[in-house]
Parts: structure tokens; sequence; C-alpha cells
């Protein structure tokens, strides 16, 4: 299996692993080994589209020669092209939309139904982060953005359901588990007709032991409120990082993205965890070159990024996607000024980034080690500022004797613009 795209998306393929599993298939780490390769694939946005129809070429070249008897198209890019797609891939075997593995059971020739509970870790994952998506689609309609039409709207999963798929990810193994969904923050709307985030994540407290990571990502800022903001400061569980895209901070461009939160709200979420925890780690994500960005506009995103000071931050593109109401805008950026743009806000981050890095010399940090390397008597992890798979590593020296997965303290001797270098402090746990 190949699991394309997000977090969101390896929970989908961890469920439909278990499911191929009773139904008697071996899940194997390499095409070579395989009969059938099954490619969960996204359809977010064009570069990630491109990636998920290379593979499924690949398979089908594979196939050609005689190296695959079946090929498996699932997920976000069915969802999003449908009937085009299956005209475009004959070689393709069998088909299922994002999460519909009962449907691709019944193509496989299974009785059994399917039932949602059940995940298993993808060959070659790390067992010890594991990903738990409390909610599937969005309300959000933000006006560049194609999942309502692919995913459609909020799809909240029970608390209690939840609550016991916590507690499993952790008897297998997990000591970080990361909450994901396409908002969290609007977690609970179609439940109890209001956000109930807080509610959940006392839920999930409750069913993990002590010690166990509970990393927040993905939070529509205007979803964030002060009791949401106390719930993570007082927990002992809930990690002091929040991922947050804001994706710009000037009022004409928000208002054209349909994210109308005011950049003065903005600043005080921002303000106030800052202000109770000044070593609360935020991440954020922003565009640049949506149509009507100009160079005031552009100002006041840099202006905003330079007051805020987030601790990471990811930006892209402006890409106009099919169907959503900001590919038919007006006053669009040339290309040529998008690249411009990207460059001056990445360089901007990256001394945001080494002096946010450079609060944390000579103190210690609990990290989670994720592989270690005995010849060079070197360790690499994460501490509470860095989720998985997108921002920087904590190096270890003298730290080849770790075992993968433990916590150990450690003592940080040099900051990067991205990375930390530090030494053991203790041995890890």
């Amino acid at each position: 299996m190949l699991s394309l795209g997000c977090a969101k998306n390896q929970v989908d393929s961890e469920r439909l692993a278990s499911a191929l599993a009773a139904w008697g298939y071996e899940l194997v780490e390499t095409v070579e080994e395989a009969g059938v390769a099954i490619i969960n694939t996204c359809g977010f946005i064009r570069p990630a589209a491109e990636e998920s129809i290379r593979a499924i070429l690949q398979m089908e070249e594979l196939k050609a020669k005689g190296k695959l008897e079946r090929i498996g198209v699932v997920g976000c890019l069915l969802n999003r092209y449908g009937q085009d797609l299956r005209k475009e891939l004959p070689a393709v075997d069998f088909w299922a939309e994002a999460e519909d593995w009962g449907t691709l059971g019944e193509k496989l020739g299974q009785t059994a139904s399917y039932c949602r509970e059940g995940r298993m870790a993808l060959p070659g994952s790390l067992p010890w982060t594991r990903y738990l998506k409390i909610a599937e689609g969005c309300d959000n309609r933000c006006s560049y953005c194609t999942i309502p039409s692919i995913r459609g709207g909020v799809r909240s999963l029970p608390p209690e359901f939840l609550a016991r798929e916590a507690g499993e990810l952790a008897r297998q193994g997990a000591r970080e588990i990361c909450l994901v969904a396409q908002d969290l923050t609007a977690w609970g709307v179609d439940l109890f007709g209001k956000r109930s985030l807080n509610r959940l994540l006392g839920e999930l407290e409750s069913a993990v032991p002590e010690g166990t990571w509970l990393r927040l990502l993905y939070l529509h800022p205007s979803g964030i409120d002060d009791a949401l903001i106390e719930r993570v400061l007082s927990s002992s569980r809930i990690l002091r990082y929040l991922d947050v895209p804001i994706q710009h901070a000037d009022p004409g461009v928000l208002r054209s993205m349909n994210r109308e939160i005011p950049p003065g709200r903005l600043r005080e979420i921002f303000g106030k965890i800052r202000e109770a925890d000044p070593d609360f780690a935020l991440r954020t994500t922003v565009m640049v070159g949506h149509p009507g960005e100009d160079e005031a506009a552009f100002g006041n995103l840099l202006d905003f990024i330079a007051s805020v000071q987030f601790d990471r931050l990811g930006a892209f593109e402006f890409s106009p996607e099919e169907g959503t109401p900001s590919a038919s805008l007006r006053n669009k950026v040339p290309g040529k000024v998008k690249k411009r743009r990207m460059d001056r806000l990445m360089r901007l981050q990256e001394e945001i980034s080494l002096e946010r890095q450079g609060r944390f010399e000579g103190r210690s940090l609990e990290v989670l080690v994720e592989s270690v390397e005995p010849g060079e008597d070197l360790a690499l992890g994460r501490s509470y500022r860095e989720a998985p798979e997108v921002d920087g590593l904590v190096e270890i020296r003298g730290g080849g004797a770790l075992q993968p997965g433990c916590f150990v303290t450690v003592t940080v001797k040099e900051a990067l613009e991205h990375d930390l270098v530090a030494e053991v402090q203790s041995d890890g746990v």
C-alpha cells in the first residue's frame, strides 16, 4: 500500500490496512513483494494530484511487465475526479472513494462487512508516533480550497470511539498521539450543536497514560478561545504546541479568502498564549500570491509574521484549483512575483526561527527519540517544539545507545535555524 498526502490520509490507510489483514491479506513493505498494489491518493492541490497520477502510472507499468497482478486506486483523487479518472486509467482493477472500504472489500470478493474499529501501523512507519483523526470534512469554505467538495462537510467521530482508539494506540506503543482534522476546533458542531474540542480533550487525557504526548495540529484561528488556551496550558499531556494556519494577515486578502478573522484578533490569540508562556511553540501556514495581494498587503503579512514570531512557518504559493472561487478571481499575481515574495518571507522566517531556537541553548528538553546511529554515537528526535515530518529535529550527540521510541532529557548545546544540537543528560525511558 502506498499512502500519499496528509496525515489524515495515513489514518485512512491504517484503517484499510487493518481491514485487509482481517480479510486475509498480508501487507508487505515493497512493491517487489506484492501481488496487489493499492494507492491511497491525494487530490487536494494540483501537485498532490500529479504525484498520485505518477504513482498509478508506475504501478500500471509494473502490471504490464507481469510484476503485479492487480492495482487498486482509492481516496481523494477519485472523490475529486470520479469518472474521468476511471476512463483515463483503464489498467486499474478496482476503485474506492475515501473511507469507502466496505465497497473496496466487496470488489475484493469479501463477504464480511467492514468494521471501522481497528488500526494497523503501515510497514516502515514509526509506531511511537501515531495520528488520531477526530473529524472529516470542513464547513469553513475558504475560497481557494477544494476540501469541502472532496470530503464534504464536518463529520465528527464520537468521543467514546476516539477515546477507545487513543487508548488502543497507546497500548500499541504510541508515545505521541497527534490529533488531526481539517479543523480540530470544529469538532462536535454536528454532534452537540457547538464547537466542543475542550470536551474531547478531557476524554482523551483520561484515555491515555501519563507521559503520553497529545499534539494538536490544524486549528482554525476562529475556533480558538480562552477556554481552549487554558486547557492546553493546564494539561500535563497536551503539548504546548499549536498549529494554527492563518493563511494571511491582510484584511482585504483574508476577506477574499473567505477567512474574515480580523488580524487584531489573531494578534490577541497569539499574544495571550505567549504572555502565558514565552516558550510556547507556535506553528502557522501562510499563502503568498492570492489574487488581489498587492505589495501593501504582502507587507502587512511580513509585519504580522515579524510581530508574532512564529517558531515554525510553512508557506506555499497560490495555485488556482479548478472549481474554487479563487480560481476565477481577477488581479492575479504573476509567478515571478509570487516566487520573489516567497523568498522574502522565508528569509524573514529563518531569522525568526534562529532567534526562537536560540532561546533554548544551555537549557534542558525532553526528547522523543526517533532513530539511532550507533556507529556515530548519534540519535535524532523531537521535543514538544517539533511536530513529525514538518518541523526540525534534535540531534542528540552521545545518543548511540538510546532506544528509538524512548524519552530522554537532553541539554541543548547549539541552535540552528531549524534543528537543535544537544547532548544526553539522562538515560532514556
